[in-house]
């Protein structure tokens, strides 16, 4: 997959999106992952709240929210 981004990041077989970010495995999120990513694009990972931003084509964490919750 080659999505011209500068972070390392790759999809499990449970569909989960993750990248290499700081020097560690950072949880990018399962459908709130942009496909194909691009410039400007970001996301809310519901589980973890984290907050996502591609800029200058590597993704950098810009925020946190408080995490969705789950009422089923």
């Amino acid at each position: 997959m080659a999505y011209y981004l500068k972070t390392k990041i790759w999809q499990t077989g449970a569909l989960d999106w993750w990248g290499f970010i700081g020097g560690e495995d950072v949880y990018l999120g399962t459908r709130e992952f942009p496909l194909p990513p691009e410039e400007g694009d970001e996301w809310v990972v519901r589980s973890t709240g984290d907050r996502f931003k591609i800029i200058d084509g590597e993704i950098r964490r810009t925020g946190k929210e408080e995490p969705a919750q789950g009422y089923w």
